[in-house]
């Protein structure tokens, strides 16, 4: 009898547990959507571009939408400096960061106010780099460049590194239906391996 219910009660408990996790995860997806639709861009110290695909020394249309809206957000005056960028994702040759600081340069930015990051392979292994850089620099505020769907996750583990950070996702067309959600999902899953030290 005690061993049925035992078992009953951790049913029980594995059941809540569940219910509560889901219901936790919905409502970090419901924050990410809220964060992807605003745009914090105000005057900084440097503009962080997170790093996406590169092809061969290219970067991809997602990684050069992103480090076109950080040139728009320089010549706009918001920051004198970029900082870009993410490891080398499998390629012998470049990395996210060296491909993102060319593109600049090729933009007309002078090399020497970009700031390079090349060694991350996670979000969260670029973003502390990132955070030790600026304090090493005495850099304080960072407008944080990336889709959407990533800057309520990202925003938050440079908060945690104690950047005051201002987010400012690239133009993008949202399309709605469950791909979107999906992507809010994801991030949030990530969201709580990060607050568990579990860097993704």
């Amino acid at each position: 009898q005690s061993s049925q219910t035992m078992r009953r009660t951790f049913a029980i408990l594995g059941t809540g547990g569940a219910v509560a996790l889901a219901v936790y995860l919905l409502a970090i997806s419901h924050r990410i959507a809220r964060q992807s639709e605003v745009d914090e861009a105000r005057a900084a110290d440097i503009i962080v571009v997170l790093g996406a695909a590169e092809y061969n020394g290219r970067p991809s249309p997602v990684l050069r939408a992103r480090l076109d809206h950080a040139y728009n957000l320089y010549h706009r005056g918001l920051a004198p400096m970029i900082f870009t960028t993410g490891g080398a994702g499998g390629d012998p040759q470049y990395t996210e960061g060296q491909v993102g600081r060319d593109y600049l340069v090729q933009r007309g930015i002078a090399s020497e106010h970009i700031v390079v990051e090349g060694e991350g392979d996670t979000t969260v292994e670029s973003l502390l780099a990132v955070s030790e850089v600026m304090r090493r620099m005495g850099l304080r505020r960072a407008i944080l460049v990336s889709d959407g769907y990533h800057i309520y996750r990202a925003k938050s583990i440079l908060q945690h590194a104690g950047v005051e950070v201002y987010g400012s996702p690239r133009p993008h067309t949202r399309r709605g239906g469950w791909r979107e959600r999906w992507l809010y999902l994801r991030q949030a899953v990530g969201y709580i391996l990060w607050r568990f030290h579990i860097a993704v």
